[in-house]
């Protein structure tokens, strides 16, 4: 189902994947444009009513924000949403705190959306995959039953290859476009 023809962007960034395919089915069922972030010139964003901001999360941060927050003066009158990609499980919690750490001052009432990415340490840089064994290291020396759904998502995916990614998580963000 087409939501508005050409009226809208999507500008993406992504590491691995996930946030490209997300970012792909948004152009599949939106016919809005769609741009990686680093190709992304404002002057040709700002012509549309509509501008989408897909990232993943690193470190707590939403990749491709930079440019949002760069140029959030020219777009602040457009129909404006980001969706942020992540390995863990939905958890609102987490998401408001994405949300507190990210979305300040001007941007704070951008409505966040979110989606399930994937994990596969193989595909990882080796500083990203460093990383992500020391943080699996310090929460292994927890108590199981203290884990926070990211933390329980970290020590399951651990050594495996898994792709979460699922046109479900659009649903929400299809629904505010449509208002």
């Amino acid at each position: 189902m087409i939501i508005n023809n050409n009226k809208g962007i999507i500008l993406y960034q992504s590491k691995y994947g996930a946030t490209k395919k997300y970012a792909e089915w948004l152009k599949e069922m939106t016919a809005f444009d769609c741009v990686e972030t680093p190709k992304a010139v404002i002057d040709d964003a700002v012509q549309y009513e509509t501008f989408l901001l897909c990232g993943g999360i690193y470190a707590s941060g939403i990749a491709g924000l930079s440019f949002l927050k760069k140029n959030f003066g020219k777009l602040k009158d457009k129909k404006t949403a980001i969706l942020c990609v992540g390995a863990s499980p939905y958890d609102e919690d987490a998401l408001n705190e994405i949300k507190a750490h990210n979305l300040t001052g001007d941007l704070k009432e951008i409505p966040l959306f979110y989606g399930r990415g994937a994990w596969d340490e193989s595909n990882m840089k080796f500083i990203d995959r460093t990383l992500c064994r020391l943080l699996q290291k310090s929460v292994a020396k927890k108590d199981p039953s203290t884990y926070e759904p990211w933390m329980k998502a970290l020590m399951c995916a651990a050594g495996q290859t898994c792709d979460w990614t699922d046109k479900k998580y659009l649903t929400p963000l299809l629904d505010y476009l449509r208002e």
